[in-house]
């Protein structure tokens, strides 16, 4: 049985993830790329469906124990787990080389004290737990092969098969060290080289070292905005510089309900403001790399811009259903690929916009056809910034003018402006000024409740939403606007959960609301950053501090965030790591830290 979601820890090597459980178990590993058929989907299902479990040896149909300790090895992405046994304490080290040639997942266990008894089991099922391989062994080493890929298993330790599955038994004394590694590679090719786990372990260490020097942050919540960013960087697709969400699929919204999406794409929303984030803190050779992402993945179709892509750039993102997979705590269906790749979201206009006005603000070398993209983005928004859309949760419901939309969508007229006024390009400046204002007016005139002092979450409707607290820090409004303190009072009224912090929207229950789907979900963790934000723009800096760090004490043990936090069953949900929350933990630290607004 999968563990709780915040029970797992994330490696990778930039291009691919696995997650971790406390008891010792790869449940999620999608091989060779992010986006890729899992290899061990027990996440997603049962132990039927693939995982690899290693750890101290129990009795048959015990508990596998859990690890009494566990952390990061400094500021890196290498997994130390140590269980205290009865006979003993081990310790296991789990890692992703940055890749040079064929993906691995290296384990090294290392006896510490006494003689810890030790079982590794590993179960690969190819295509989410589908497809069982053909596991056989060539020249001493173990091979898995089922159609195009296989997956080759070295360890000095002897290996037997029982039940589909591939066992080594063995035991450690102090300072014995013993290593597995699986490593993919095409199957028509020759085998993988033979790992060489001490020196990976080294080289990883030395990459993160080096990679983590660059930050320029120094401020009191450095060890969260670091373990942040180190989440950002293992999101980060190195071949094409693309930005995963998360590196899951359908870990829901809501335990046992329907929402369940593949976030193992690049959205622009989330990769642009993670790429404000990296510039912020001193990653500029990343945002060069997602400013070439997007120009690929754009391409000379400006006008046909979709939400998402690929992280290689691709379109076409179908959307499936794994019906032999029951869900993680039956939350089905378990989909893969994403629908929402063909709605129309005005507001990623603006969110792109403003990554590339921010990439030129910091200095970040010129490039020519991004100019020119920025431009040919407005010419669309011209014919289309007033119709309805799909909106920033990407609602499955009729489209609507959701407010935020057109707000994004004077974001991408304002830093056009000021891209023109920079004397970098040239543009119809005059006209555009008048749109910008057309846009404001009409935002203003219609998206703003008079009576109640608040904005709505779209034209004519009661609704709020949380994305309506982007307002000031997008610099539509000013912080001490009467309808910007009307809108966050009344979203904290509205939208608040008993903890404090903030829902999307508000969700129908079983019938189905604005974003056509039953079921409710839990507190988006992006939403209630954002109310801190707002909350230190306004004034109420102790506030703000206190909702912050009321959030932090949501990560897990290892520093890591979901989507969302159920208040109801205190846990975390959704797809993780997300993102999308970890990106406004960066932004609200910087703004607490310039506000002087922490208690020390």
């Amino acid at each position: 049985m999968a563990g709780r979601i915040e029970d797992y820890a994330l490696i990778g090597d930039m291009q691919t993830a696995a997650l971790v459980c406390r008891d010792g178990t790869v449940d999620w590993l999608c091989l060779p790329r992010f986006d890729s058929h899992a290899i061990f989907a027990g996440l997603l299902g049962t132990e039927e469906h693939g995982f690899w479990r290693l750890g101290p040896a129990v009795p048959a149909g015990a508990e596998p124990p859990t690890a009494n300790r566990r952390t990061y090895r400094g500021d890196s992405l290498i997994l130390d787990s140590e269980w205290d046994t009865p006979r003993g304490t081990v310790r296991v080290t789990d890692f992703m080389p940055p890749r040079d040639g064929a993906p691995q997942v290296i384990r090294i266990v290392e006896g510490v004290s006494g003689r810890v008894p030790m079982r590794s089991a590993l179960r690969m099922r190819f295509s989410y737990g589908r497809i069982t391989p053909w596991v056989h062994k060539i020249d001493g080493r173990t091979v898995a092969v089922a159609g195009p890929d296989s997956v080759w298993f070295d360890t000095p330790v002897e290996t037997y098969g029982k039940d589909l599955t591939t066992y080594c038994d063995f035991t450690v004394a102090p300072g014995e060290r013993v290593a597995f590694t699986i490593s993919w590679q095409p199957s028509h090719k020759e085998p993988p080289g033979l790992p060489e786990p001490e020196q990976s372990l080294e080289a990883t260490e030395e990459f993160w070292k080096e990679w983590v020097a660059h930050c320029t942050y120094h401020g009191p919540y450095r060890e969260a905005v670091v373990r942040s960013l180190i989440t950002l960087k293992a999101l980060t697709y190195a071949p094409t510089g693309g930005i995963v969400a998360a590196p899951t699929t359908s870990l829901p919204e809501h335990i046992g309900g329907v929402r369940n999406w593949d976030y193992r794409y690049t959205w622009l929303r989330d990769a642009a403001i993670t790429l404000s984030s990296l510039l912020r803190t001193g990653y500029r050779e990343e945002a060069r790399a997602w400013r070439e992402w997007l120009l690929r993945a754009v391409a000379g179709d400006p006008e046909n811009l979709q939400i998402m892509y690929g992280i290689a750039g691709e379109r076409e993102l179908g959307e499936a259903e794994l019906d032999w997979l029951p869900g993680y705590e039956s939350s089905a269906p378990v989909r893969v690929g994403n629908g929402a790749a063909n709605q129309l979201q005005l507001d990623v206009y603006g969110e792109v916009t403003e990554a590339l006005h921010l990439a030129h603000m910091t200095g970040l070398s010129r490039n020519d056809y991004a100019s020119l993209l920025q431009l040919k983005l407005i010419h669309y928004l011209e014919d289309h910034w007033d119709e309805p859309d799909e909106g920033i949760w990407e609602v499955r419901g009729p489209r609507r003018h959701f407010v935020h939309s057109k707000v994004m969508a004077w974001v991408a007229v304002d830093r056009t402006i000021k891209l023109i006024e920079s004397g970098d390009v040239d543009g119809p400046v005059d006209k555009w000024r008048e749109l910008r204002d057309d846009i404001h007016r009409d935002v203003c005139e219609k998206g703003y409740d008079k009576e109640r002092n608040t904005f709505t979450q779209s034209y004519g409707s009661q609704e709020l939403d949380a994305s309506l607290l982007l307002i000031p820090q997008m610099g539509f409004l000013p912080p001490d606007d009467k309808r910007v303190i009307g809108t966050i009072e009344a979203i904290q009224r509205e939208l608040s959960t008993p903890d404090g912090f903030i829902l999307r929207y508000p969700t129908a229950g079983d019938d189905a609301g604005v974003d056509g789907l039953a079921g409710d979900e839990g507190a988006f963790l992006a939403c209630s950053f954002w109310m801190a934000d707002d909350l230190a723009m306004i004034g109420r800096v102790d506030e703000a501090r206190r909702l912050f760090e009321k959030l932090l004490s949501l990560r897990n043990d290892l520093g890591l965030l979901a989507e969302e936090w159920d208040p109801k069953l205190q846990r975390q949900v959704g797809n993780f790591p997300q993102a999308f929350s970890h990106v406004p933990l960066i932004d609200t630290a910087l703004r607490l830290t310039a506000s002087g607004a922490y208690g020390g």
